[in-house]
């Protein structure tokens, strides 16, 4: 979706332009919620949408799909630093 630029008015309100407001389905009348973000945005979503959210994720967390390894071997692995050790202990030394 493209970027939409709106104004705020001396009462504080804004027009969420219709290509925004069409794309999420909202109509007059919709009850949305708004916060702000620690990064200096602003989130307007359908109430309840980031407990949903949440909600999916900690389900995920709790299948534990990565087992039988630790957070350290992980992070290892990712990073390639594995990699990188078992090549310096196959090189020899240098005096």
């Amino acid at each position: 979706m493209d970027t939409a630029v709106t104004t705020i008015t001396v009462k504080g309100q804004v027009t969420l332009p219709k290509k925004v407001r069409d794309a999420v389905g909202l109509k007059p009348g919709d009850v949305v919620e708004v916060r702000a973000t620690a990064s200096g945005g602003i989130y307007i979503e359908r109430p309840g949408a980031s407990r949903s959210y949440r909600d999916r994720l900690e389900a995920v967390a709790k299948q534990r799909v990565i087992r039988g390894i630790t957070t350290d071997a992980l992070m290892e692995m990712t990073r390639g630093d594995v990699e990188q050790r078992q090549t310096e202990r196959r090189r020899p030394a240098k005096k």
